[in-house]
């Protein structure tokens, strides 16, 4: 099936704020192999949201609308589909009640006469309640299409979304079975990978569905299939998948949905390792990125950002001598930070960086995008120059994935560890 998501709000076309939801409801859709054919975000305006339903209503069978739906006079969103529906507005004695209970318990004295328009519904629709909120969604199915009206507020369109659309979707196709499996490659680009599997693409049957997940250093490989025996699609897709990931060897570092540090995180933690970094350039981003994944406390010890020598020498007892001899941006600078951290944490590993991230500060024997980066091992300390582009934000991502792809390497190398 085919969806359209349609976001209201002036906010989003100046620029208050960034639509957020139509990234998170289009994730929600893809394993139950709904594609989304188009985002749209409107005016809060009668005129532009009857346009984009009628334009919606011909590229999809499912049209979602966020935002829109508060008391006041610039939500046009409920008026504006009562007219396009050819309805009315009726007020829900269901949601009138919670809604007045919400204000009970705020105790922000008596419910403003506006505040019960909240209770206000299409009358063709099934109420879509929010337990989190005043504003409850609607479904309205029409002409063989489908349209669900949320709130805009992140937290409790998401509710919805979880709680009732989903639902009501997957009752649409009840006989419907979708499977998908996943791979994470490191360390080879997308063009390269699609070249190498080419064959074993062309092979797969017509309800296996390849996707392509690029971010910078790593490709996530989705095999999405969908037909009414479950057991068979199960069965060919993780063939097909295992497939691929023996041409891939080492480049596939998982064969599961999961993101590259959460999977540093979880072999480090099995294998009861811990971790620190000393970071110049990146300014912590590796840390960051580790210690965003819940658990992380049971692998990482701690991490230093030391940007001034003197902290490279206080703190991590980098030689004055060898800073003095080829500065802050050498393989010999940090490989002492890196051997340094692991030293002062007291771990198995440690990760250091050093660089050029821009966009000043370069010269022509250490240009912008120059950064090293070393990490220390339970028997050897990597070290390795990179030479990126102009762009201080796309350095920094750059060199932390590249930082936690040596890390990777020398845990392969030095704890045997394999793809369970």
């Amino acid at each position: 099936m085919k969806a359209e998501i349609i976001t209201i709000g002036d906010e989003i076309l100046n620029g208050q704020i960034v639509d957020t939801n139509s990234a998170w409801i289009a994730q929600q859709f893809a394993p139950m192999h709904i594609s989304v054919k188009q985002i749209s975000s409107i005016a809060d305006t009668g005129p532009a949201i009857a346009d984009a339903l009628k334009q919606a209503e011909e590229r999809a069978d499912i049209i979602v609308v966020t935002g829109g739906l508060g008391p006041t006079k610039d939500d046009v969103t409920k008026l504006t589909a009562a007219a396009y529906f050819n309805t009315s507005l009726v007020r829900d004695p269901q949601v009138l009640l919670h809604v007045q209970e919400i204000f009970s318990r705020l105790r922000t004295g008596d419910m403003p006469e506006i505040n019960k328009q909240q209770a206000d519904v299409l009358a063709n629709a099934q109420v879509l309640f929010n337990d989190v909120g005043t504003a409850p969604g609607m479904f309205v199915q029409q002409n063989s299409k489908f349209y669900f009206f949320l709130p805009g507020v992140p937290y409790e369109m998401k509710y919805l979304i979880e709680h009732r659309v989903l639902p009501v979707l997957r009752d649409l196709s009840p006989n419907t079975f979708v499977y998908n499996a996943h791979l994470l490659t490191v360390g080879i680009g997308e063009s390269h990978l699609a070249r190498q599997i080419e064959d074993i693409e062309a092979a797969m049957p017509p309800y296996i569905k390849l996707a392509y997940l690029p971010k910078l250093g790593l490709v996530r490989l989705r095999f999405t299939a969908v037909g009414s025996d479950y057991h068979m699609l199960r069965e060919e897709t993780d063939r097909h998948a295992s497939l691929v990931a023996a041409r891939l060897g080492s480049f596939v570092v998982a064969n599961e949905d999961i993101s590259f540090p959460a999977l540093i995180v979880r072999r480090f933690t099995e294998k009861s390792l811990r971790l620190a970094t000393a970071e110049s350039c990146t300014g912590g981003t590796v840390a960051a990125e580790l210690t965003a994944v819940a658990g992380a406390s049971q692998m990482f010890q701690g991490g230093v950002v030391a940007y001034a020598n003197q902290v490279k020498v206080d703190f991590l007892r980098v030689d004055f001598d060898t800073l003095q001899a080829f500065g802050a941006v050498s393989e010999q600078v940090v490989k002492q930070m890196a051997e340094g951290a692991k030293q002062a944490f007291g771990t198995d590993y440690a990760i250091a960086t050093s660089g050029v991230a821009g966009p000043g500060g370069g010269s022509p024997e250490k240009p912008v995008g120059m950064v090293c980066i070393a990490v220390c091992g339970k028997s050897e300390t990597m070290v390795k120059t990179y030479h990126f582009k102009n762009d201080r934000t796309i350095n920094i991502q750059r060199a932390t994935m590249a930082a936690l792809t040596m890390l990777w390497n020398l845990f392969q190398k030095e704890g045997l560890d394999s793809i369970e």
